[in-house]
């Protein structure tokens, strides 16, 4: 396999790709996520600046205390924390270009969430006790990420999160939850009706309503994505791009991962590969995700006029109660963003009608923005666990194996918490932290015992394609 030479390095010390964007790459078809690739063409990386100083590819074998696979955010915060809080320098090992993957492709939105499950179903699942810590939990890392991000110019915009009903008969399962959030978990939810959203927050033309906590920020992805970066590489944390774990073996409680460079051995090892997680990289992990696809596009900078007649009077994160769910915003500069789930496999992401159909649910918001120009378009792997729940874990008490994975859409916020978290597994506290995401392993598709075989595994897209249907007919028509 071809390596990228330290004679590659631009002039700014950031490892300059050696192979273009993939646009079809699958982590369910690919045995890596590739080496040396350049970045998806979003909107973040076009106006983040030069990616920063990083320590070029491994290019021979190496020791390592510790090494932290993935460096997007997960990975870069662990690294952070486990540097300032374990004193415990890391080296972080990515296939393609610093944050190339969820953490430069995703929506920018910063909520008080963790997985895709609300509070109510935590309560179903979990129990009353435990969803109570699981909100503290999620309390602790916005206050986590705010102070992680604090002297780092990512273009927040504070004030908290705006869940709009996309349909009428939304509206009292929406109203249900906000009395639980201020009853039970003293959170202040409150309910807007749709006159009010539409003239005092914007004029989305399908808002029946609307649910605002007060807890949200939008970030700027590339900008966070590099701020992390530098505050690592500050700490003395080592950063190799362009260096693929092809293998991975423990022999004797040490871990050997090989890359195109050369043998990286390792104390312990902490996986923060998000969506980009192969089916091969460590016996953990295959079938224990789902990773799926979530599209974006961003409109060229709107007028003063042209905001107006949208009533797009507040830069809070939005996103709507479909179970597709939509996310969107406006941008500091005012463009509008917006995105939602897209194509089952990455040979169809390419496929121009993902991107139409962004287009037209943009329309059908905002019907005066029919026609206007899309400056950017991408879209990127999300990783969701089978249960809509992220774990941060060992599952092997007998290995030094870490994992923070499965945000499902929502690791903006809490990858930082995650990756805290995973710092402390790191450095043996981990028997201190005792809620349900971090005493248990990511679930097989199915937890059924007839399911544990991993004989669901092959037929994951085929059941994804059906839930689409199904989801689209409640989200729309039933």
């Amino acid at each position: 396999m071809e390596t990228v030479s330290r004679e590659e390095v631009k002039a700014s010390g950031s490892t300059a790709p050696s192979r273009p964007y993939d646009p079809a790459y699958d982590p369910l078809k690919s045995a890596t996520p590739g080496q040396g690739r350049d970045y998806a063409p979003t909107y973040w990386i076009d106006t983040a600046g030069e990616p920063p100083e990083d320590d070029g590819p491994v290019s021979g074998d190496m020791d390592a205390d510790v090494v932290i696979i993935g460096s997007g955010f997960t990975g870069l915060s662990a690294a952070i924390f486990l540097a300032r809080e374990h004193g415990i320098k890391a080296t972080v090992l990515e296939a393609n270009r610093v944050s190339w993957g969820c953490s430069t492709r995703n929506g920018g939105q910063a909520q008080c969430a963790s997985g895709r499950l609300k509070r109510s179903q935590w309560i179903q699942r979990y129990g009353l006790d435990a969803a109570l810590k699981l909100h503290e939990e999620c309390l602790a890392g916005m206050a986590t990420f705010k102070a992680l991000i604090s002297d780092i110019d990512c273009d927040p915009q504070p004030g908290g999160h705006l869940y709009v009903a996309h349909r009428d008969k939304v509206m009292p399962s929406l109203e249900k939850e906000a009395r639980l959030l201020r009853n039970t978990f003293g959170y202040d939810a409150r309910i807007l009706d749709a006159e009010t959203v539409k003239r005092d927050w914007m004029g989305d033309q399908e808002a029946a309503g609307a649910m605002h906590e007060p807890e949200g920020i939008g970030i700027h992805a590339g900008k966070l994505a590099f701020g992390y970066h530098r505050k690592a590489r500050e700490l003395g944390v080592k950063i190799h791009p362009s260096s693929p774990v092809m293998g991975f073996e423990t022999r004797g409680g040490v871990h050997y991962l090989q890359t195109p460079g050369g043998v990286v051995k390792a104390r312990a090892v902490g996986i923060a590969t998000g969506g980009y997680t192969s089916q091969s990289l460590h016996p953990s992990l295959k079938n224990r995700l789902l990773p799926i696809l979530s599209n974006s596009i961003v409109t060229r900078r709107l007028t003063d006029d042209e905001i107006a007649s949208c009533n797009l009077w507040t830069h809070q994160v939005i996103t709507d109660t479909r179970i597709l769910r939509h996310y969107y915003r406006l941008l500091p500069d005012k463009r509008l963003q917006i995105g939602s789930r897209s194509a089952i496999t990455g040979r169809e992401a390419p496929q121009k009608k993902y991107e139409d159909q962004l287009i037209h649910d943009v329309h059908r918001k905002f019907p005066t923005l029919q026609g206007i120009q899309i400056d950017y378009s991408w879209w990127g792997w999300v990783d969701v666990s089978h249960d809509m729940m992220p774990r941060i874990h060992q599952p092997d008490s007998r290995e030094t194996v870490y994992y923070a994975l499965g945000y499902g859409g929502n690791g903006v916020m809490y990858s930082a918490q995650a990756g805290r978290r995973l710092a402390q597994w790191i450095a043996g506290q981990g028997q201190e932290l005792d809620l349900p995401i971090f005493t248990s392993r990511l679930p097989y598709p199915n937890v059924r015992e007839m399911v544990e075989s991993r004989a669901f595994a092959p037929f994951r897209r085929l059941g994804q394609r059906m839930l689409y249907r199904w989801y689209h007919l409640k989200d729309e028509v039933l």
